[in-house]
């Protein structure tokens, strides 16, 4: 009997072991250099243009008071002076801590726009500014406090000037003209998720079958049959180029001065 119990410890044990060893086995092939797992690729940005929706100022008024339009000015400095009614200057709008964009801490604002170069951004109705000689053409209009336009009738003002001596042919202003406004500059951190586009039309709109907007954002195009602000997604960190162009129902670049604008700005992921 007690031999009949020790053989089957034996047995028992030696079977122990075979497992015991088949797993350590397993363990070594799951673990083994020689096999690769090929690693998940990480999705590729892909940009996208979202509409924006912002609170409306429908009675909100922005009037150029100074200068005055076709008149010529003596070179030098150069007032420029507003009337604004129903929209206070120098306050956040109302959805701005909510917005998800970058926003002017001096809050709500006047875009100045000096013959298609960059925007100045006014906090008070007032600027003087120092031109050389040559013909202006000079676009006006509330922003909210992140800097996105005001596009109602009433809300900007189109002026055109000249300065000293010049050569320059004036603008024909009745035409269908586009002014570029936003991106702009340098976005840091959270900023460089949602950034803006937004941009100024008079003397036209856009429709499907009528003027667009081509929007080429780092060589991918957007066209855009309505006027209204969008925010780029999926930028990626570094130097983007943004071109805009007003465009007509055949996908023909408008005769204008800016309406075809190419701009670059630079998004930092980290803030410095």
């Amino acid at each position: 009997m007690i031999k009949r119990l020790l053989s089957f410890s034996i047995i028992v044990m030696f079977s122990a072991m075979l497992i015991n060893c088949g797993g350590k086995q397993s363990s070594q092939e799951t673990d083994s250099p020689d096999e690769t797992t090929e690693a998940t690729p990480e999705p590729e940005m892909s940009l996208s243009l979202v509409e924006v929706s912002s609170p409306e100022f429908p009675d909100a008024t922005l009037e150029m008071t100074a200068p005055l339009g076709e008149t010529n000015y003596a070179e030098g400095e150069i007032e420029f002076q507003f009337n604004v009614k129903n929209y206070p200057l120098g306050i956040q709008t109302s959805d701005a801590a909510t917005k998800g964009s970058a926003n002017s801490a001096d809050g709500q604002h006047i875009h100045l726009i000096i013959n298609g170069e960059p925007y100045l951004a006014l906090y008070e109705p007032g600027h003087v500014a120092n031109l050389e000689s040559g013909n202006y053409l000079v676009l006006s209009f509330l922003s909210r406090s992140y800097h996105e336009s005001l596009k109602h009738y009433g809300a900007y003002a189109l002026r055109q000037f000249s300065l000293g001596e010049t050569d320059e042919d004036p603008v024909d202003i009745t035409q269908p003209l586009l002014f570029y406004s936003r991106p702009k500059g340098e976005y840091q951190g959270a900023d460089t998720e949602r950034v803006l586009l937004d941009f100024y039309l008079v003397n036209t709109d856009l429709s499907g079958d009528g003027n667009k907007v081509r929007a080429t954002i780092n060589g991918e195009e957007f066209i855009l049959d309505k006027w209204a602000p969008y925010f780029i997604e999926g930028l990626p960190a570094g130097e983007s180029r943004i071109k805009l162009e007003l465009i007509d129902m055949n996908g023909n670049l408008i005769e204008g001065p800016y309406n075809s604008v190419e701009r670059t700005i630079n998004l930092v992921t980290t803030a410095s």
